[in-house]
């Protein structure tokens, strides 16, 4: 089977979330199925695995509505789009299309590296679930990445067409710490600053934890930092890192006492899975996406109450607790994993050449 999945959400210097997703299910996919990429920027090769290519036009350009046109000389069976946004006027192969989760709807702020016509657009979309659906129904199938986002796709009645599961997943070969070393007296946060994100909560938490030094690790923008960095209480101990390597992450990630993700609403939240790999106990907030990936072994506390954050925190100095914590998010780590997801979406193309060949 001739599979084409688009690669062309791929950043060009660092991963983010959907990036990092698409790049990864690219290398395992391309294991057991002939897989061609598609790429609207070489730089995008610094991120992606070693398979073939096509270059096409950026998803965000006004091209982007005849993009077919490009890739229905490629003779796909199905083509794999990691986002819900592709172009699909004179398809003539199976499309299956993704939509990771509903965030935005109820937080509408768009992402600060969209440029500004396309973020209006962004705002104006979220108002209303109908242009979601009629993205959707364009495909054969479409994928999530979640039970947690799937129920909402049914609650919403957001798509005629069949719905599967194509899971998310730590990186390989990650070696988990030694719960027996114990840990330094830091704790970590990798996401975005947007305001659904809830740092506002964590920093706030930093006043019952004289002790501990929170290190804020992702980019930030300036005008962003001097506003948080107007909460952190006094005598906190904050540390903004504006950006780490996935090196220097892991090295972190292996001393630090716990990862926190106080967001209010997630796809699913891969610096969880990512921590828990390397035996790293996770305090999440108590959202319905943390328990599904998170499981027993995570800690879960209020997103909107910097006590309980402090609490669980101060929980985790129990040497015993941390280390039977460690062990059991190695184990739970273990239960995702991206040769799975690759035959989930395996499965999944099958299924779209079935149904078409039932409807020719």
């Amino acid at each position: 089977m001739k599979i084409v999945i688009d690669a062309r959400f791929t950043r060009t210097d660092h991963h983010d979330g959907i990036s990092r997703y698409g790049s990864s299910l690219i290398a395992a996919a391309s294991k057991i199925a002939d897989v061609t990429m598609l790429i609207s920027d070489k730089r995008q090769l610094a991120l992606l695995p070693d398979v073939p290519y096509v270059m096409v036009n950026s998803p965000l350009s006004p091209l982007e509505l005849f993009v077919a046109r490009k890739v229905n000389p490629l003779n796909a069976d199905v083509v794999v789009c990691p986002m819900q946004t592709m172009g699909t006027f004179g398809r003539r192969y199976g499309l299956v299309l993704t939509l990771h989760d509903l965030i935005y709807y109820e937080h509408p702020t768009p992402p600060g590296f969209l440029p500004p016509p396309v973020r209006v657009l962004w705002r104006l979309y979220h108002k209303a679930f109908w242009p979601q659906r009629l993205l959707l129904n364009r495909a054969d199938i479409v994928a999530t990445i979640s039970r947690t986002t799937e129920a909402l796709m049914a609650k919403y009645a957001l798509t005629k067409r069949p719905v599967r599961i194509v899971g998310n997943a730590p990186q390989p070969g990650q070696i988990p710490r030694d719960p027996a070393t114990g840990a330094d007296k830091t704790l970590l946060y990798m996401g975005s600053f947007m305001p659904y994100k809830n740092v506002e909560t964590m920093i706030r938490g930093m006043a019952g934890l004289p002790d501990y030094t929170l290190h804020l690790l992702s980019r930030i923008t300036p005008q962003r930092k001097s506003e948080l960095e107007a909460l952190v209480p006094q005598g906190a101990k904050v540390e903004f890192h504006n950006g780490v390597t996935d090196a220097k992450y892991d090295e972190l990630l292996v001393r630090a006492t716990a990862l926190i993700s106080l967001s209010r609403a997630e796809g699913y939240g891969l610096p969880l899975v990512e921590a828990m790999a390397l035996g790293t106990p996770v305090i999440a907030s108590d959202i319905p996406i943390f328990r599904e990936v998170g499981g027993d072994a995570v800690s879960y506390v209020n997103p909107e109450s910097p006590s309980d954050f402090a609490d669980a925190v101060t929980g985790l100095g129990d040497d015993e607790l941390w280390q039977q914590r460690s062990r059991r998010s190695v184990e739970r780590a273990s239960e995702f994993n991206w040769d799975e997801s690759a035959r989930q979406l395996l499965a999944a193309a099958e299924e779209v050449v079935a149904l078409r060949k039932r409807r020719s």
